[in-house]
């Protein structure tokens, strides 16, 4: 799997993630819009944390410029 995401682009996802976490926990994470946050703060986490988005695959996107 190669990374198709670069150092921005994780750094915005971190930050979206962080942002959805706090989000969650004031909605309540039982709710249904914490659950749906809780499902956005492990997505953009975990492809930030891996480098690569199956989405991006998808459309043959790629913010890496090592790897274009």
């Amino acid at each position: 799997m190669i990374p198709n995401m670069g150092k921005i682009d994780r750094i915005a996802r971190v930050i979206v993630g962080v942002g959805a976490a706090v989000a969650s926990f004031l909605v309540g994470p039982l709710t249904a819009g914490g659950a749906v946050l809780d499902v956005v703060t492990v997505l953009m986490l975990v492809t930030a944390i891996v480098g690569f988005c199956p989405l991006y695959a998808l459309f043959g996107l790629r913010t890496n410029a090592r790897y274009r």
